[in-house]
Parts: C-alpha cells; structure tokens; sequence
C-alpha cells in the first residue's frame, strides 16, 4: 500500500514538473490578425452561418473593447444613435464609442438573420440562452475557428487579439506616427504612452528598426 502511495505521489509531482516546463515554453503574447485576414474571416463567418463569432470578432475589432465588455453588449446599443456610452468593467471608466457605419450594418443584418426580436437581450448568449458565453469559452472556439479557416498570426489566439488588430491597423494607416500612439492611448485607456507602446510591440519594433539603420 505505501508503495503505491508513494508511486502515485512521484507521479504526480512529474506532472506537475512537466506542466511547469509547458508553461515556461509557451508564448504568452496576444498576436494581431492581418487586416485581409479579419475582413476575409468575418466574410466567412457569416457565410457559413456562424453569425455570433462574426459578430463577436467583427464588434470586438471595430470598437477595440475588452471581452469582458463585449459579452454585456446587447443589440439595443446599435440602434441607439451613432455612439454608444459603456462603462468598462475593468477600468470604471466610461467610453463613447461613435458606431462605425460599415459595423452597424453587419450587426443589423445579422441581427435579422439570427431572428432576434428583442433588442434588449444579450447578443452574445450561451446555449442555453440564460447569460452571455464564458470568455475562456471564446479563447476555446476562437483556436478551433482558426484552425477551420486556416489562419495563422503572429501570437498566441485569444479575444485579446481584437484590441491588437485595430491597434495595428490604426498604427498602419497613420504610418506609425506619434499622434496615433497618443489617439490610441486615449481608446484603450492606458495611462501612459510607454503602455500603448509596450501593449502593441512598437518598442520591439523600434529596436529592430536600430539594427535595420546600420550601414557599412
């Protein structure tokens, strides 16, 4: 009998051991997906049916919100007027977000295609219709949506990857100027330009443009 304790124990300590070691080898970095890939994802999604990841991944990117905000949204905050008033779990800080006329479309139109008929319930909600899906629910099905669709990023697959997505987006189009790492510390409610910076790898990026710049 204490032989088998005993083995048991030693087992489970090298389990333990080798889910350290998993940890330590696993990126923890939230990556961003390409802006062709979002909009061919998003397309996808909604061809084949799928209308809560396409929302879900098309809001979360169209506005930059955490999950845990997202999964309050309700239907009603998109018929409302051009801005939405949220305050955010995390911070207890209070965004207006004005309503990007391409993203109200997508959610009125599936919207119909869900059959929803009140606009005050959960636009996220489980399968059971009682409360929104658990966020590490969303990580779960985010890994398997893009395994579907074949696309890779740079980064580990989590809802954390909207916010980065129009982070880099809004980066790209402003060619990566100062002004647009202060508009995007504004949006994400950071509370400094070095956390902006650190959050979207441009400090990285910096870095590597040094090596870049040396000449012989």
């Amino acid at each position: 009998m204490q032989q088998n304790q005993s083995f048991c124990y030693t087992l489970a300590i090298v389990k333990i051991n080798v889910s350290v070691m998993s940890l330590k080898n696993t990126r923890t970095t939230t990556g961003a997906l390409n802006w062709d890939d979002f909009r061919s994802l998003i397309s996808k999604l909604e061809r084949d049916g799928d209308y809560k990841y396409c929302l879900l991944i098309a809001i979360g990117v169209f506005t930059g919100l955490r999950i845990s905000d997202l999964l309050q949204l309700k239907f009603e905050h998109f018929e409302s007027g051009d801005v939405m008033t949220i305050q955010e779990k995390k911070t207890k800080k209070t965004r207006r977000i004005k309503i990007n006329q391409d993203l109200k479309n997508i959610v009125l139109r599936l919207k119909v295609k869900m059959g929803v008929t009140d606009s005050s319930q959960y636009m996220f909600l489980n399968k059971y219709g009682t409360k929104p899906i658990d966020k590490s629910w969303v990580n779960f099905r985010l890994k398997k949506i893009f395994t579907k669709y074949g696309i890779e990023i740079d980064g580990n697959i989590s809802s954390h990857m909207f916010r980065k997505t129009l982070g880099n987006r809004v980066l790209k189009l402003n060619n990566y100027s100062n002004e647009s790492i202060v508009l995007l510390m504004n949006l994400f409610n950071h509370s400094s330009v070095a956390i902006t910076k650190k959050y979207l790898g441009i400090r990285e990026k910096e870095i590597h443009d040094v090596y870049d710049s040396l000449r012989l």
